[in-house]
């Protein structure tokens, strides 16, 4: 994958096996000769049950719970310190809070945490997985608890509007299509660049009496040919990125699906048995002071598969270090 320099790994306790995903991790460190720091954020222990506000016996339990979680969190890391140096850290407080304030202030570029493993509820992500993928200004790849050591579908999901390309859209964009497209290539998988488009103004068109059929069928046979050649225009950029040798052996499927966003990336990937989907957080238009967009929120409530989240350029989280 592309250059990822400082990987922050983050420990999910109700998640029972994670040696996949740590070794996802370690792999990835490995190969782009990155930091990797792995985590675990336990609670801050608040006076109750006898214990004295801010006395010595609630501190010294507090350490020793540190202790102790430090102690599980090196043994987790034990079998892969050969290949790849990792240091093993213990944050307090909040996990999403402590997890991004600790990406701001060391620099992590790539967030990697285990999906909260929650067996009776339909979503995939916990409080602090949809939090970190609202706000930490780096990537966030959260991944479901059968993920697999190699992928063999991967769906990038990208955005535009061909009436108002924006330089800020191209550039999400194309880190969507690097991230998925080094993924697949490194995993020898099948890349699936999706771009969901509609004909906004059929519907009106069609409760008209006076429109004809045809007239109907052109216009949106026109908005098509717009999106598609949108679509084209990333997949040239896409060869350009990662040449011509590259590209080739990848020979990603493009889909353009008629139809809302959220609706046609979560059938796809459901129909496609993906097993991760990459994507952006922010939607193309939406209200001031959004963290994320109602067409990702959207999506990602309803997906099953891991994904890795993309922010646009320029974002800057609400979470401020020191708070």
């Amino acid at each position: 994958m592309r250059g990822f320099k400082n990987i922050l790994y983050v420990n999910e306790p109700s998640v029972d096996r994670q040696e996949t995903a740590l070794a996802r991790a370690v792999s990835l460190a490995q190969s782009n000769n990155a930091r990797l720091t792995v985590v675990d954020v336990i609670p801050v222990i608040t006076p109750g049950y006898g214990l004295p506000p801010g006395g010595p016996i609630s501190s010294e339990l507090q350490i020793s719970v540190a202790t102790e979680h430090l102690r599980r969190l090196e043994n987790l890391a034990a079998p892969f310190t050969e290949n790849v140096d990792i240091q093993c850290k213990i944050l307090v407080g909040k996990t999403f809070l402590e997890v991004i304030r600790a990406v701001l202030t060391n620099g992590y570029d790539l967030v990697i945490k285990p999906a909260a493993d929650l067996v009776l509820l339909e979503s995939l992500f916990g409080s602090n997985d949809m939090h970190l993928l609202r706000k930490c200004p780096c990537p966030v790849w959260l991944m479901n608890r059968n993920d697999k050591p190699d992928y063999r579908n991967i769906l990038a999901a990208v955005d535009f509007d061909p009436f108002n390309p924006l330089a800020s859209q191209l550039e999400l964009n194309l880190e969507i299509l690097q991230l998925s497209s080094a993924l697949a290539l490194s995993d020898n998988a099948i890349l699936h660049i999706v771009h969901a488009w509609d004909a906004f103004a059929e519907s009106t068109m069609l409760s008209r009496g006076s429109t004809t059929e045809k007239s109907v069928f052109d216009y949106v046979g026109i908005e098509q040919n717009r999106h598609a050649n949108g679509l084209m225009m990333l997949n040239g950029e896409l060869s350009k990125l990662i040449g011509d040798g590259a590209y080739k052996k990848l020979s990603p499927r493009h889909h353009l699906p008629k139809g809302p966003a959220d609706k046609a990336i979560v059938r796809l990937a459901k129909e496609m048995r993906v097993d991760v989907v990459v994507m952006g957080t922010i939607a193309r238009t939406g209200i001031a002071g959004f963290i994320i967009g109602n067409t990702a929120e959207t999506i990602l409530d309803q997906l099953t598969c891991s994904v890795l989240a993309v922010k646009p350029p320029g974002f800057v989280s609400p979470v401020r270090v020191g708070e």
